[in-house]
């Protein structure tokens, strides 16, 4: 009996070994284990502060105007919008700045309300151009274009020197096609700002898109010493392409590209003006450089693939087309126009 009770007792008699091995082969895995439950933890928590930064707005005491637009910014539907912000209309302490954001934020989903706001602004700062020009924006977004002329004039003769509303008024009658009297609009807005070289290139822009190369010429070189040569003769070789010169205008590019070998828009010009003159390998290698200097810009891409599909090359335009669609998957519409592939 003695015998067989030390045979069970050696039997249950567990060997230190093996239990070390066992609880080694768990190590690793219990170590993962634990591993991601911390990563699992701290990535709730950040989703937790998340939802609280979002949330704690909705929860406090809302007597400020800061507090209803910071709601306004987050809302996705200008129903949401207008509930936030037309109380500002009414409130004391909102001010003129204040509503005209609220303003902004309800331009596009709801004008009528925009108008609104945009007004009371005007009534608590009857001096502030920029009143003026919110209001001319709304009223184009609505169709009235007596209110937008009578917006811009009180603008300008709220601040006689400030070239804002004649840009604003070039923006308006260019996107109504009368490019003459865009350009006349910038004639004033130059005048009043000669020193700002975005001034002088959309006056440039303009003055060469009505047929009036000399002038935009004239302008460009006053604008020697205050814009970098190479940009300078990109400015220069455009006005000769909408001239249809395209020859005069690749010496321009390639000088550009040859001083900033980093010039995007150089390469992109130079290879529109290449296949215009039917150079198609030029210009698509070109249009390739573009590309790769500026990989946030589906436009070098479009036009080579555009140029593809007008030169009867589907194979090569549909390979340029899903390199578009992998890379710039939020613009459809672009991708649509410049490379549909029938």
């Amino acid at each position: 009996m003695e015998v067989g009770l030390e045979e069970r007792q050696q039997e249950e008699r567990v060997d230190p070994s093996s239990v070390t091995a066992g609880a080694e082969s768990r190590g690793p895995i219990a170590r993962r284990w634990r591993r991601l439950d911390r990563g699992l933890r701290r990535l709730l928590a950040i989703c937790i502060v998340a939802l609280l930064i979002h949330l704690i707005p909705l929860f406090l005491p809302r007597n400020m105007p800061e507090q209803e637009l910071a709601i306004a910014r987050v809302a996705t539907t200008a129903e949401e919008r207008v509930r936030f912000l037309m109380p500002l209309r009414e409130h004391p302490k909102a001010t003129p700045a204040e509503l005209r954001e609220a303003a902004e934020l309800l331009l596009e989903g709801a004008p009528a309300e925009a108008r609104e706001l945009a007004k009371e602004a005007e009534r608590r700062d009857p001096r502030a151009v920029e009143n003026q020009l919110l209001l001319a924006r709304i009223c184009d977004v609505e169709r009235m274009d007596r209110c937008v002329s009578t917006s811009l004039e009180r603008a300008t003769q709220v601040a006689p020197g400030d070239a804002r509303p004649d840009l604003l008024r070039a923006d308006l009658q260019e996107k109504d096609g009368d490019v003459q009297g865009a350009a006349e609009s910038l004639r004033r807005a130059y005048v009043k700002a000669p020193a700002d070289p975005l001034v002088a290139l959309r006056y440039v822009r303009l003055l060469s898109a009505a047929k009036r190369g000399d002038e935009a010429r004239s302008v460009l070189n006053g604008l020697q010493g205050r814009l970098p040569r190479s940009r300078l003769l990109v400015e220069q070789g455009r006005v000769w392409t909408r001239e249809g010169r395209d020859a005069e205008a690749v010496k321009l590019f390639r000088k550009a590209v040859e001083e900033d070998p980093r010039l995007g828009v150089g390469y992109f010009e130079l290879g529109l003006a290449w296949f215009r003159l039917g150079n198609v390998e030029a210009a698509e290698e070109a249009l390739r450089q573009a590309d790769r200097l500026d990989l946030e810009d589906p436009k070098a891409l479009a036009a080579l693939c555009a140029m593809q599909l007008e030169g009867g090359r589907i194979n090569d335009a549909r390979l340029t087309r899903m390199d578009l669609e992998r890379r710039f998957s939020g613009k459809p519409e672009l991708i649509r126009q410049s490379c549909s592939i029938p």
